[in-house]
Order: structure tokens, then C-alpha cells, then sequence
């Protein structure tokens, strides 16, 4: 059976026609984007999410309905139509080359208003200069851009992809529980009251972490889910409260066999959503080896200057600065800017120096290679063959720009390490059309909570350790290593992940650990214990953010350019004006009383 297609029907996108379509009768439909009188002409730019058409209303067109050109003198901007009309080549000096319908136009015989608009708060533009609190606001508005467009477009592609993937390499899709238990898991839980269950709540999940074990536990072997999560945290541009992320787990692997997974899934999809060529393979690094080349823990390899040590030069060396560091148990590393020495000056200088005391380091030390030797802060401390001896260290020439810190090796990580970043991308070093990715391996299992004076996760609890037979976890803490790993592209970390713990002895352990009391697993994840009784296989995984990524790829400000309907920084939504107080009336049902104190309007 088919249907009868309605006369104000569109037979074409607005991004579709071109010479092929010469002399065709058609209808399009979309947004007036743009329009512009000349006296019996008309001129009008037709939007749809597909790309934009030039309509020509002429009064004196052959088999124009009548009162056409009247009704298209009264449109304005995001008016919604439906355009019949004939396709017409242009003329040649006015073919739009940046337009993929730009070689022709519609000669409009008929126009049917379906919608009228209101005069919009910012105009529609692909370079709309409202301020993004407004966009946020009238973020239906803001879709009808072609950059937001692009991005969800893209996205999605990118998605399709990775499904596809997945589903080819043996995955299953599952979904997990959106009102779940509330478990400790590193950041507050979104809390749901249940009135059905007075005084007691659910919690939305900030992961898919236990179900997607207890999948492994059920012999599902190959999971896989594009899944919501929810964290009721502290934002940035790359956080929101709800994100998306791509979340697998594997039984029977090791890590290669899932990071191995994951690279040829992410290269793919890449590939299918965004054209994007990765080069393979990815660098994998340990965790200590990233610290020490980079910095940090997620180095951005798009290009070098990396750390270099130097403590035992500074040794040989009468600079005051480098020695009192080595005596107090510090360290000195510098990083060379290849060809840096000419394009920055005194004041240049400065400014770095001002960069790396706000992060905590006492000061910047430098030299510039010249023909001759050093010049620079450190240059009567390094004459002659200490002078040599340190350039050919850091493998510097002519030319270049030699920045050192010298504190604690921790003070010293940070400050050169984001430094390092800083002056790579004064440099133009950091070209976001390039990527290049890398794995960070064997994390330390824990890390100190100054706030609270204890040992805390560093990934998550059910990360294993390298050594399997550990038995107590309060010796040489800060040296023991987990099997956690991490996704690193251009700087940003992707996705986390690890071999976990399958065994219930050592889960308990680790729980016991981290002061968590035997009432407390059980209260929390007795039934994840419980489930490792009845035979818990070798099994590890990993989460990707899909926002992340696609921010990545597109070279977006922050991951609020591609989610569709987006919070604010602090986690309210303009548009909808949400999370809203709750009437009495559902106060009442879900037994809650609240002490906060409703403003007056």
C-alpha cells in the first residue's frame, strides 16, 4: 500500500538538487534563513538540516498561484514554508561554490506558509554571537545551526560506527539498570526517592561498573553498551552531570587483548565518523615512564620536547639553585624548545616563569644555545664543556630554548610537565587536525587523600593488582601497582580502564583496605561478592567518553558544543528550567521533607 504524498510535501532536501535537476518540478520545505527584496523580486535562502536552497519569487514568473508573491513579501526570518517551484541554473557569475546547491536555483511558483516565527532572541546564523547562557536557553534554536548540526551529525555516525564494530567482534549490546544501589565509586550519586519504598532511594548510575562484571560472571563474555551515566560533581567544559560513554568488558583477557580491541574499534570509528586517518600503532607507556618523558599521565605525543633529567649534572654544577634542590632530596629536569630562542623574549621569559611559580615551582631557570655557547640565567654556571655537556644532554643546538625546574620531584612533574603543553602550543605544536594516541599502563593502585587523611583508589576498587598474591596492602603503598590503564589522545584522557579483581578474597582485601568494614561491602556489594562464590572468570574492560571524543575530533571549545541538550556549569538547564522544586503534593507522596528554603518570586 502506498501513501499519497500531501501537495506541501517536500520531494527534495534543501541540500540536495543541483544541474541533474535542471527544469524538474519540485518542493522543498524548510526555515527562511535569509531574504532579500528587489523591487518584483524576491530572494530567499531555504534551510533545512541537509544544507540551504536560493528561492527566486518573481511576480512576473510564468504559473505563479496566485497571491504567492504577496505572502512571500509578509515572510521573515525562521518562518517555516513549503516552496514549489522549478529548478533553473545560475547564472555564471553567480554560482555559490561554497554552497553545494550553489550552481542552481528555484524559481518559486507557489509558497505555503506552514509556520510563522516569531522574532527570534539572537539570529540563526552559523556564527551566532549571542552569548551561550542565551544559546543554552533557547538551545532548539541553537540546533538549527550548521556547526551543531555538523557535530550531532557526526556523532551519531561516529556511534553507528562503533556499534557496528563491536557487533562484528562477537560484543553484546546490554543494557544495564538506570535505578540502581547506590555505591561508593569516587564522586556523589544522583539519588532518586522511591515512593513505593518509603525513605528509601535509588541512585542514578555514575557507571555500568558492576553489571557489566556480574555480566562476565553470567558467561556473557563479550558485553558491550553505549551508556548514560550521571555524577553529581564539581563541572568543567569537558564534564556534565549526565555524559555518554562507550562501555566494554571482556572475559578471559589480558590487557593487551583489550587494549588491542579498543585501538582498532576507536581507529575505525574515527575513520567512519569523522574521516579522520589515525596512525597505529598506539605507544604504550607505564605509568612512571609518562611521568618522567611527560609530566603527567597523559601525555600529548603530537610533539617532542620531552623531560629530560638532569639531577646529576646539576651535581657538577657552583648554581646554587640546582644544588640546594639535589641536597634537600629534589630533582632537576628541563625540556629543549627546538628553534624557541629567538621567539621569546625577556618579557617572553617571564611570563613562563610566572606560569610555573603559579603551579608551585620556585622558579624557571634557562639558557638560549648560541654558536658560541649559553646565554641566559643559568649561562656563568654552565661555560665551556658543563656548558657542552648540557646541551648535548638535552640534545640541543643553535637556537634553541632550554627551560630547568628544579624542587621536588612532584612540584617539578607538574610545573615542567605543563609547561611542556604551554609552550608547545605557543609554538604551534599542537595542531588539533593531528592525533596521535598512546596507552598509559600499571597506574599506582592507590593515592593519598590529603582532605581526609587516607588511602584512597586511584582508578576504582575493582581494579586488580600486578601481583596477584599481595596480601597486605599497607607496605610500600604508594608502590603498588594496579592493572589499570588509560586511553590518552592530543592530551586528553579518553577512557579508563583495567583488569579486574575476580577473586572474592582479595575484592574483600582491597575493600578492607580502603576502610571499607565487612558490614559496609556487604551492605554496598554483597552481591558482587556473592557472585565471584559461583565462579567469577579473568575478565577486564574499559569506558570511553563519547563526548570527549567527538569534542576531540571536531576541534570544539568543550563537550557543550556536542551534546544536544546540554547543562550549564553549574548543572541547570536554561531551557527547561531544571532540576525545579518539587509541589507539596509530591513532597507528600514521596515522604521527603526538604530544608531548603524556597526563594519568593
Amino acid at each position: 500500500m502506498t501513501t499519497k504524498r500531501s501537495p506541501w510535501q517536500r520531494t527534495h532536501t534543501c541540500g540536495e538538487l543541483d544541474l541533474a535537476h535542471k527544469d524538474q518540478e519540485v518542493v522543498l520545505n524548510g526555515w527562511i534563513e535569509n531574504h532579500r527584496h528587489h523591487g518584483q523580486l524576491v530572494f530567499l535562502d531555504l534551510r533545512d538540516r541537509y544544507g540551504v536552497t536560493q528561492i527566486v519569487v518573481d511576480s512576473e514568473a510564468n504559473g505563479m498561484v496566485a497571491g504567492t508573491f504577496e505572502t512571500v513579501r509578509r515572510l521573515g526570518a525562521e518562518d517555516v514554508v513549503s516552496v514549489r517551484g522549478k529548478v533553473r541554473p545560475r547564472d555564471a557569475d553567480k554560482v555559490n561554490k561554497n554552497r553545494s546547491t550553489g550552481a542552481i536555483e528555484l524559481l518559486a511558483l507557489q509558497v505555503i506558509v506552514l509556520s510563522e516565527a516569531d522574532t527570534p532572541p539572537f539570529e540563526v546564523h552559523d556564527k551566532a554571537e549571542a552569548n551561550e547562557e542565551l544559546r543554552m536557553q533557547y538551545r532548539y534554536l541553537d540546533l538549527r545551526r550548521r556547526p551543531l548540526q555538523e557535530a550531532l551529525m557526526k556523532r551519531a555516525r561516529f556511534v553507528t560506527a562503533i556499534r557496528n564494530f563491536l557487533q562484528q567482534n562477537r560484543f553484546i549490546d546490554i543494557e544495564t539498570p538506570i535505578l540502581t544501589k547506590s555505591t561508593p565509586e569516587g564522586a556523589r550519586d544522583y539519588l532518586v526517592p522511591s515512593r513505593v519504598h518509603p525513605g528509601k532511594f535509588f541512585a542514578l548510575p555514575q557507571s555500568p561498573q558492576i553489571f557489566k562484571q556480574l555480566c562476565m560472571v553470567g558467561g556473557l563474555d563479550r558485553y558491550y553498551q553505549i551508556a548514560r551515566c550521571f555524577r553529581d560533581e564539581d563541572l568543567r567544559a569537558d564534564r556534565q552531570p549526565e555524559f555518554t560513554q562507550i562501555d566494554l568488558e571482556m572475559s578471559f583477557v589480558e590487557e593487551h587483548d583489550v587494549l588491542d580491541v579498543v585501538e582498532a574499534m576507536f581507529v575505525h570509528g574515527m575513520k567512519e565518523g569523522f574521516g579522520i586517518d589515525v596512525p597505529q600503532p598506539f605507544p604504550r607507556f607505564d605509568y612512571f615512564e609518562a611521568m618522567d618523558k611527560y609530566g603527567c599521565d597523559k601525555p600529548d605525543l603530537r610533539f617532542g620536547m620531552t623531560l629530560v633529567d638532569c639531577t646529576e649534572l646539576a651535581k657538577k654544577s657552583d648554581f646554587k639553585v640546582f644544588a640546594g634542590a639535589v641536597a634537600t632530596g629534589g630533582i632537576v629536569k628541563g625540556i629543549c624548545a627546538e628553534g624557541a630562542a629567538e621567539k621569546f623574549s625577556r618579557k617572553g621569559i617571564d611570563e613562563l616563569t610566572a606560569f610555573v611559580t603559579g603551579l608551585g615551582a620556585k622558579g624557571l631557570a634557562w639558557a638560549k644555545v648560541t654558536a658560541s655557547g649559553l646565554e641566559g640565567s643559568i649561562a656563568k654556571f654552565y661555560e665551556g664543556d658543563k656548558g657542552k655537556e648540557l646541551v648535548a644532554h638535552l640534545g640541543g643546538k643553535p637556537g634553541d630554548l632550554l627551560l630547568f625546574v628544579a624542587d621536588q620531584k612532584k612540584v617539578v612533574h607538574k610545573a615542567l610537565g605543563d609547561l611542556r603543553l604551554k609552550v608547545g602550543g605557543l609554538l604551534g605544536l599542537r595542531d588539533p587536525k593531528v592525533f596521535r594516541g598512546c596507552w598509559v599502563l600499571n597506574f599506582p593502585m592507590f593515592e593519598w587523600n590529603d582532605e581526609k587523611g587516607r588511602w584512597q583508589f586511584a582508578h576504582n576498587p575493582f581494579s586488580a593488582p600486578v601481583n596477584w598474591d599481595i596480601t597486605d596492602f599497607s607496605v610500600d603503598t604508594d608502590r603498588i601497582r594496579s592493572r589499570a590503564y588509560d586511553f590518552v589522545m592530543n592530551g586528553w584522557e579518553l577512557g579508563s580502564g583495567s583488569i579486574r579483581i575476580h577473586r572474592p578474597a582479595l575484592q574483600a582485601k582491597v575493600f578492607e583496605f580502603l576502610g571499607i568494614s565487612p558490614e559496609q561491602q556487604r551492605a554496598n556489594f554483597g552481591f558482587l561478592l556473592d557472585s565471584y562464590k559461583f565462579g567469577g572468570p579473568p575478565h577486564g574492560g574499559i569506558a570511553l567518553g563519547v563526548d570527549r571524543i567527538v569534542t576531540l575530533a571536531l576541534g570544539r571549545e568543550g563537550i557543550r558544543d556536542v551534546i544536544a541538550f546540554p547543562k550549564t556549569a553549574a548543572a541547570f538547564d536554561l531551557m527547561a528550567e531544571a532540576p525545579s522544586y518539587g509541589t507539596p503534593e509530591q513532597m507528600a507522596e514521596l515522604h521527603i521533607l526538604s530544608t531548603a528554603k524556597k526563594p519568593e518570586s
